[in-house]
């Protein structure tokens, strides 16, 4: 992977056709260490958010050992980068080739389900095994979040009782409960409501649960979203396991994705035709902008001239992507300079997170050059990144220290 110090470096060198994601290993380093050091429990990282190999290398490299799978592919992933990893099958819905795939070729022994029918498919594939870690995902309601993620899997809790007790039953390992507050979570009182609520579904089921899985959701900074210091959502999940009736040797999880990576990459592309205040790229909502187009979110933007940039007033656009297809469209708004124009590069940050790992190859376009940059991410250029995560910069040197973690990690299996 060929490194350059900035983007710029890259625009003056030479101007690329294509777009080029400019990936900083360091944030991820960063983000690894704060959530190893701060989350009192284990952290496993939900590979969905970016398969990239540098990406699991890298996490991997800053104790990150534990990664929650979702597919065949991204068991072999993480094998192949991560090798010896523990890896947990969170997908609530498996084929059964590849539950026997993860357990016979893969040493999963991590699988998550929400109904009857699920646990008898697990059980079947595996062989009858007992040595199986089994974790019911519940469907919390826990308002507050960016993207909703209760509809499509998960149990209600008050018809959970007959399958945790069902569940516990079919191991000899461990039974636990996981929940999402949903992605981009505003809200970390969201993560204590949810426990709550999985505490009531295991009282009512009179078990215990061995693993409390707390999900995802672990937010990022974007303009317009500045969510609470991360700290405070560790605080709130530590206040929800200590009002839950589990044993003291109970585990505590979790599966952060967009707060480990989403500073990780940022994505330069080319104006291919300017029309008013519309500009049209060379990547779009096919490519790596699905976000800012189906969702509507506003990146941070700026942008990159080879003669050092622009002196104009800033101005809002919308992009349009280089697709023939209509939706292929991003409102913004994205602030920059009045006078940008055809062939000008604009650097889009934040896309770590389901950026890159969304492209498709739709009308022959998605083909993504990518290289390291030196210089820090976008959102810590601009103060945006959230206060309890330094930025790599501030990390290189011994001033800033990381938040210690609350009590001793507990037990690991």
């Amino acid at each position: 992977m060929h490194t350059y110090h900035t983007p710029l470096d890259l625009v003056r060198e030479r101007s690329p056709e294509r777009p080029v994601a400019f990936v900083r290993p360091d944030a991820l380093a960063v983000a690894a260490r704060w959530f190893r050091t701060s989350f009192t429990g284990d952290v496993f990282y939900a590979v969905k958010a970016n398969p990239s190999p540098w990406a699991i290398r890298e996490l991997a490299a800053n104790g990150v050992s534990s990664f929650d799978v979702a597919s065949t592919a991204e068991i072999e992933l993480v094998s192949a980068h991560a090798p010896g990893s523990r890896m947990a099958f969170m997908h609530p819905v498996k084929s059964r080739a590849a539950i026997a795939s993860a357990y016979s070729d893969h040493g999963v022994r991590t699988f998550a389900l929400d109904s009857h029918a699920e646990l008898a498919k697990i059980l079947a594939a595996t062989g009858g095994a007992r040595d199986l870690n089994l974790i019911v995902r519940l469907a919390v309601e826990a308002p507050g979040a960016a993207y909703a993620l209760n509809g499509k899997f998960g149990i209600s809790p008050y018809e959970a009782p007959e399958l945790l007790r069902a569940t516990r039953q079919a191991t000899s390992e461990l039974m636990g409960v996981s929940f999402h507050v949903g992605s981009q979570c505003m809200r970390p009182s969201a993560y204590q409501a949810a426990m709550a609520q999985a505490s009531r579904a295991l009282v009512r089921a009179a078990v215990f649960a061995d693993v409390v899985d707390v999900g995802g959701g672990f937010p990022s900074v974007y303009p317009g979203m500045a969510p609470p210091d991360l700290a405070e959502y560790v605080a709130a999940i530590d206040r929800g396991f200590s009002e839950m009736m589990v044993h003291e040797t109970t585990e505590l999880w979790c599966e952060p994705g967009r707060a480990l990576v989403a500073e990780g990459t940022s994505l330069l592309t080319r104006v291919e035709l300017r029309k008013g205040d519309a500009l049209y790229l060379n990547d779009g909502a096919y490519g790596s902008l699905f976000d800012a187009a189906h969702s509507k979110w506003p990146f941070p933007v700026k942008l990159v001239r080879a003669d050092g940039g622009s002196s104009a007033p800033l101005k809002p656009f919308q992009f349009y992507g280089p697709t023939c297809d209509s939706i292929d469209q991003m409102p913004g708004p994205f602030w920059l300079p009045d006078d940008i124009a055809e062939g000008d590069h604009i650097e889009i940050g934040m896309l770590g997170a389901y950026g890159v790992a969304m492209a498709t190859r739709f009308n022959g376009f998605g083909d993504v050059e990518t290289v390291r940059a030196n210089d820090a991410p976008m959102a810590s250029m601009f103060g945006l990144a959230p206060r309890s995560i330094p930025t790599p910069r501030q990390d290189s040197g011994s001033v800033i220290k990381l938040t210690r973690a609350r009590g001793k990690k507990r037990r690991r299996r």
